[in-house]
């Protein structure tokens, strides 16, 4: 069965565009052009396996940064990648701070989309990961929590799940960016998927 995408994205020639590219690729896509359409889809029980969302919807210009913690409040653990013209450092450290998986800066072409997609649902991500985690020489416990940054999960999700603080799982995850060399989750999710 093909993964399903949501596409956020309010310019209607760009979603059109990108939604026959997704579909093309032999995936399926559902798209939207709000907040609001976003999450009737989600409310409907539709299940996805990525989520692609623009930072700036109308005149919403966080609409898509507001989506992020929207969907994990309704049970959406699908990774999300950010696609802005507007890449400035507030809004990238906000999107990968609520657990966006990827940022893409925009212009991009339909394919570099399609890439970005392959690498976050890749049935055979498990390799990377492992293969990763076994160089970076992480303890048990910070394998646990790097794979769940990996997944999207904030910190305070991963508290939860860990039964920790958040303050703990912060710790842990500085630890991880540290031994793998890396400063951001951007950059972790780069050093674990290699371009």
């Amino acid at each position: 069965m093909s993964e399903r995408v949501l596409l956020v994205e309010d310019e209607g020639d760009v979603r059109e565009s990108l939604t026959r590219a997704i579909v093309k690729a032999g995936r399926r896509c559902s798209s939207a052009a709000s907040v609001e359409e976003a999450l009737s889809l989600v409310e409907k029980g539709e299940f996805f396996d990525v989520v692609v969302t623009d930072v700036v919807l109308g005149d919403d210009e966080h609409g898509g940064l507001r989506l992020l913690p929207e969907l994990r409040g309704r049970g959406v653990r699908a990774p999300v990648v950010v696609i802005t013209a507007f890449a400035d450092l507030g809004n990238v450290k906000t999107a990968l701070n609520n657990g966006a998986s990827f940022l893409l800066e925009k212009p991009f072409r339909a394919q570099e989309l399609l890439e970005v997609i392959e690498r976050v649902v890749d049935a055979d991500v498990s390799h990377y990961v492992e293969r990763a985690l076994a160089h970076a020489a992480l303890t048990d416990k910070e394998r646990t929590v790097a794979r769940q940054v990996l997944k999207g999960l904030t910190s305070v999700e991963i508290a939860e799940l860990e039964n920790n603080s958040d303050k703990t799982i912060r710790q842990h995850i500085t630890r991880i960016y540290q031994k793998c060399g890396v400063s951001s989750r951007a950059e972790f999710f780069h050093f674990v998927f290699p371009a």
